[in-house]
């Protein structure tokens, strides 16, 4: 278990497909094939960041979990499902159907299974997922906590960088890796975001002109979650599913030889015709 690998603990976390299936079956060894890397990922490194703004738990990855729930245990009486950031099962408003074909296994699991959903905001899960499961909530850890892990696991011994990554943290040990200070050099994918919003055009014209990849797509990843943020805080919800499912296709172009200059300039011209600004 420590190990993140006994066969009867299944582990279902966000995942940003480089390819798609043919067909439903084949999105279903595509997402296979993309958790069990991941996951080996996790295992060689456990202090990871958060997930990439884009990630998330495609249908074919809810298709998985119910095949796998189907089997008997390896080894023990019991199967268990771990769901991880179960708000990625709605990866933008209006796209329910992971977590729809979820519903019936919610409500009647298999007698030697087990499923358990995270979250850090359940009020993102829809209520008929809430409606199915018990809500157990885990406490903030202390402050004093967090600190001793960043002094003694990352080594940050600034008194100033601690305060100011312990208070943004907010008593969770994994946000330590989310509010990390920029590398010299670099750009950290938010504070491009911020550009990129402030000034697209400028932003456009300052990217090289070409690879699209990297910080670039840094960008557009924590552009999408700028905008999921906007739409939980009570935003136009029709004009900001478009604009999200703009940036998605942005980001699906960064992913080819692509003029990083054009893109940015093509984006920020679809969402000012989107949000009408």
């Amino acid at each position: 278990m420590v190990s993140l690998q006994h066969p009867d603990v299944h582990w279902f976390v966000p995942v940003e497909l480089g390819k798609r299936g043919s067909d439903a079956e084949k999105q279903v060894d595509v997402v296979a094939d993309a958790l069990a890397e991941e996951m080996t990922a996790r295992r060689e490194q456990p202090l990871y960041g958060p997930s990439a703004g884009l990630a998330s738990h495609p249908v074919a990855a809810v298709r998985l979990l119910l095949k796998r729930l189907a089997l008997t245990p390896a080894m023990g009486t019991r199967k268990v499902f771990i769901v991880g950031d179960a708000e990625r099962l709605i990866p933008q408003l209006g796209t329910e159907v992971a977590a729809n074909a979820l519903l019936k296994a919610l409500e009647e699991p298999p007698a030697d299974s087990v499923i358990i959903l995270t979250a850090a905001d359940p009020n993102a899960l829809l209520p008929t997922v809430l409606s199915r499961v018990v809500l157990v909530r885990v406490a903030r850890i202390a402050d004093s906590d967090v600190t001793a892990f960043a002094q003694q696991t990352l080594g940050i011994s600034s008194k100033a960088e601690l305060a100011q990554r312990v208070a943004a943290a907010e008593g969770c040990i994994g946000k330590l890796f989310a509010t990390a200070p920029v590398r010299p050099g670099q750009s950290a994918g938010a504070d491009l975001a911020g550009r990129f919003v402030d000034a697209p055009w400028v932003f456009a014209l300052g990217q090289v002109p070409f690879q699209a990849r990297g910080g670039f797509t840094d960008m557009l990843d924590s552009l999408a979650s700028r905008l999921r943020s906007e739409a939980r805080s009570g935003g136009d919800t029709d004009k900001l599913v478009e604009a999200i499912a703009v940036v998605l296709d942005a980001r699906d172009l960064a992913q080819g030889n692509v003029n990083p200059q054009l893109l940015a300039a093509v984006l920020a011209e679809d969402l000012q015709a989107v949000r009408g600004s």
